[in-house]
């Protein structure tokens, strides 16, 4: 690791709880390595929190490997912060400089509530989901690989929308609080491959209008999407997804 420290100011969210108003809280903050990760540097602040009595800051993790998608926070204005195609468990200290003010925020969205400083409620999307993002087919021992065939680019632009990780940074960078492009990744997966093709005008609909319900807003081209997602899932989902969806409405909804 370094042998530089860094000093940096911390302008951090805090909010107790989804009932109550919240505010940024200015803390300074010694000792930081430029090898530490953004969380590595949560939990050295948390520490002299705890040693200080004072409630440390709550703040969603799990893997720390990039995979899970909780780790979601606006940093300086930035889903997941400066650096592209990384989640902020992936990003490091090295990308700010001695001295810096860092402004730290949960990600904004009516369908994302805060629960707790930096924790949101995601729930939404494990809601979408559960209006048509799988595919029910009798399970058994698993078939040779050339048993099903799809054609290479159709199995690659599915292992490409495959790739969501469910974070939310879209939502947070559109300004209309848009979950068109978390959720055309869902149906591209689905609705390219054989196994996805019986289910897919239900799939859609349902998937779509639960979407609706739940508050998130409409595409309108801005794209801010796919620049912040830490995947690059490509905005070209958005346009499969809007075909599925018309050609479910125009043959009529199969059951």
């Amino acid at each position: 690791m370094s042998d530089i420290l860094m000093k940096i100011k911390l302008k951090i969210w805090r909010q107790k709880n989804s009932n109550t108003k919240g505010k940024l809280v200015d803390y300074d903050l010694e000792g930081v390595s430029p090898d530490m990760s953004f969380l590595e540097m949560f939990d050295l602040l948390n520490d002299q929190l705890v040693e200080s009595d004072q409630e440390p800051i709550a703040f969603d993790h799990d893997c720390r490997e990039g995979i899970c998608g909780m780790c979601s926070l606006m940093i300086n204005g930035e889903a997941h912060g400066p650096r592209d195609r990384i989640t902020t468990c992936q990003l490091h200290m090295r990308s700010f400089k001695n001295g810096d003010t860092i402004v730290i925020e949960p990600f904004r969205a009516k369908a994302f509530p805060v629960l707790k400083d930096l924790i949101i409620d995601r729930s939404s999307f494990d809601t979408i989901i559960q209006a048509g993002g799988y595919v029910s087919v009798n399970t058994g021992m698993v078939p040779p690989a050339n048993t099903i065939l799809v054609n290479k680019k159709d199995s690659d632009l599915a292992m490409d929308a495959a790739a969501c990780i469910g974070c939310g940074a879209c939502v947070a960078s559109c300004p209309n609080a848009s979950g068109m492009l978390f959720m055309s990744a869902k149906v591209s997966q689905l609705a390219l491959l054989p196994q996805g093709k019986p289910e897919a005008k239900k799939r859609v609909q349902n998937m779509l209008t639960t979407m609706d319900e739940l508050g998130f807003g409409n595409c309108t081209n801005h794209a801010e999407c796919e620049a912040q997602c830490p995947k690059g899932i490509n905005i070209s989902n958005i346009a499969r997804m809007n075909r599925e969806y018309f050609k479910a409405v125009i043959t009529g909804h199969d059951e």
